[in-house]
């Protein structure tokens, strides 16, 4: 029987992204021509310096191409001015860093509602979800009244998501989130994650991780700014970690990872 067709997420027209760098115009992304689809974990690997953080960048928003289009949620935004991109961020984009960025000032709930607040008008239900949240990514209520530094780096990630998830975003955007993390606290990290995607939120993230890799049921493989290589798998379960962690180490030794 075959598969329904995917609903795509965005998509990216001849795109290109240049840095000049004392006069030296370095061409980070060449000509990408790339669909992502809802509900995919897409995860986006390459060596250091082939752009795959460049590309999270610019899909995301955050950056602006020098050249090509990006539809997104059916927008174009590469015409958006930076207020308009801010506006389309906060409404689509969750985001999920290696470097958490959580306030030092503010405790673990209040950085949640500081995000929430910019979008949501009712107070006291963004205070609501943002309590439903913290709690399902089992983050437990007595940390939610401390500061970042009071708690783990596992803990903090988890508010991380969580804030990157209080305005329903289209898409989750992240950039190597368990690389500061232990093994322990990244493999909690990555199964909070790994729900969120099987609940249908769709993920786009960049790693340079096997295990983390893993997750994804979309492998992009980047080199030198041009998409070299794809590969599908299936979603992700305990039980078919070994086959697919096979299937993807082929994969990246085909393309000289």
């Amino acid at each position: 029987m075959s598969q329904p067709a995917k609903t795509i997420l965005m998509q990216t027209k001849k795109l290109g992204k240049t840095f000049s760098h004392g006069g030296v115009q370095q061409h980070v992304l060449k000509n990408l021509d790339l669909t992502l689809y809802q509900g995919d974990f897409t995860v986006i690997m390459g060596s250091s310096g082939s752009g795959k953080s460049t590309l999270l960048y610019a899909i995301s928003g955050m950056d602006k191409p020098t050249l090509g289009e990006i539809l997104f949620a059916g927008q174009d935004i590469t015409g958006m001015s930076n207020d308009q991109l801010a506006v389309f961020r906060r409404k689509h984009c969750g985001f999920v860093f290696q470097q958490i960025h959580l306030l030092d000032t503010m405790s673990v709930l209040d950085n949640v509602l500081s995000s929430a607040f910019l979008v949501q008008k009712n107070r006291t239900a963004a205070v609501s979800k943002a309590k439903q949240l913290l709690a399902e990514v089992g983050l437990d209520a007595s940390k939610w009244t401390k500061f970042p530094a009071q708690i783990s780096g596992g803990e903090a990630q988890r508010a991380g998501i969580v804030r990157a998830l209080i305005n329903a975003p289209t898409a989750v955007f992240a950039d190597e989130p368990t690389g500061a993390l232990n093994s322990a606290a990244g493999t909690s990290v990555l199964n909070v994650l790994t729900e969120l995607n099987e609940r249908g939120q769709s993920i786009i993230m960049v790693t340079h991780d096997l295990k983390t890799a893993l997750r994804g049921n979309r492998i992009l493989y980047l080199r030198d700014g041009i998409m070299v290589g794809e590969l599908q798998l299936p979603p992700f379960r305990e039980t078919n970690g070994p086959e697919r962690q096979e299937q993807l180490q082929t994969f990246l030794a085909d393309l000289g990872w």
